[in-house]
């Protein structure tokens, strides 16, 4: 099962809106055959693992149950073909919660004759697939929120320099993270105070598959020469009706797509929009600021999870505060992370852990 969360682990993140899964097929205590995901139509772990293997009486461990069939499907159904293969047992990590699945696969190989086992890896895939989960079982994207600041949580100076707080060593992993998630979120104020151009660049190089950049703009600030319009990928821009006809027209022409939402103290009403990115099937966004946006999403419950990277570095109550309007009026009203995790990024540290405003 170790192997087979590997081979997901590998392609995390390159298979949306399908979930990243790993198969590995195993007789007489070898392994004979690994399978993973591939991009949507293209095959599924199972059956990259069982392509061109003799697989009668063997044991396939596999990270999240075999799909069944179902009306739309473009692939063949892999709980079909272990059936057919001769597959004698199967050890799955994690039931899907996909309505379109949801215990039918297991189902039709127990159906078949099939010794069925679920649970073997059951945390670690639960911990691998958060994102996935939340988009099947909540309708919505999973949400990282992503800050870099001084020990004193300030993301800029007092006259707004930000470049560069953290170390390459935070850089890089940021980037890492960008390289795997299906979007990436900031605001207004963040795309006109530092013009990013958004991309995925892990070991200074432009990734091959590029996260979608998404801008909130309620009100047409942005600038249509902005870098993350003409960066490689796609771009949306979500605004609202208070945004000028003429600046809309403007950001279209550059190919950008434009989502129109209600308004909100946030700008855009972001459950609005998050539905409507989890529609066009974006499971995992990485939002990284500024702090009215990361404020906004924590306030709302909109984010899974808080990435801060905090750098050996005073600014002083002039500088700009890394979540700007969060408040929390007592100690027991604090968000205290879940799961923490802290990892030294020299001379930096990255504190990361759960919110708990979902969880699977």
């Amino acid at each position: 099962m170790q192997h087979a969360l590997d081979a997901a682990s590998a392609v995390r993140g390159h298979t949306s809106p399908n979930p990243w899964v790993g198969a590995v097929l195993v007789r007489d205590g070898d392994v004979i055959a690994t399978g993973a995901t591939a991009p949507p139509g293209g095959a599924h772990a199972e059956a990259a693992a069982l392509a061109g293997i003799d697989a009668r009486g063997a044991t396939l461990y596999v990270t999240l149950e075999p799909c069944a069939p179902f009306p739309g499907k473009r692939t063949r159904p892999c709980a079909e073909l272990i059936a057919e293969a001769g597959v004698a047992r199967v050890v799955i990590a994690l039931e899907d919660p996909d309505p379109n699945v949801r215990g039918r696969g297991v189902a039709i190989l127990r159906a078949a004759g099939i010794q069925v086992e679920t649970g073997d890896g059951h945390d670690a895939a639960l911990a691998l697939l958060r994102p996935y989960l939340k988009h099947r079982m909540a309708g919505l994207p999973y949400v990282v929120a992503k800050y870099a600041a001084s020990l004193d949580g300030r993301i800029a100076s007092a006259s707004g320099e930000s470049k560069w707080l953290t170390g390459e060593s935070a850089r890089e992993r940021a980037h890492r993270e960008r390289a795997w998630v299906d979007a990436i979120m900031i605001g207004s104020g963040t795309a006109l105070a530092d013009d990013p151009a958004l991309t995925a660049r892990p070991g200074g190089v432009e990734a091959t598959r590029q996260p979608t950049r998404i801008v909130l703009d309620a009100r047409g600030r942005l600038s249509a020469t902005a870098k993350l319009l003409h960066a490689p990928g796609h771009a949306i821009v979500a605004t609202t009706a208070a945004a000028p006809a003429g600046w809309k027209r403007s950001i279209a022409n550059t190919g950008a797509h434009l989502i129109e939402c209600e308004p909100s103290a946030a700008g855009v009403n972001l459950e609005q929009l998050l539905r409507t990115l989890a529609r066009r099937g974006i499971m995992s966004i990485w939002a990284e600021g500024g702090g009215t946006l990361l404020a906004a999403l924590l306030e709302g419950g909109h984010a899974d999870e808080l990435w801060g990277f905090i750098a050996p570095v005073l600014l002083g109550s002039g500088g700009l505060p890394a979540i700007s309007g969060f408040t929390a009026q007592t100690m027991s009203n604090a968000l205290r992370l879940g799961d923490v995790v802290i990892e030294p990024l020299h001379p930096d540290v990255l504190i990361r852990g759960y919110t708990g405003a979902w969880s699977p």
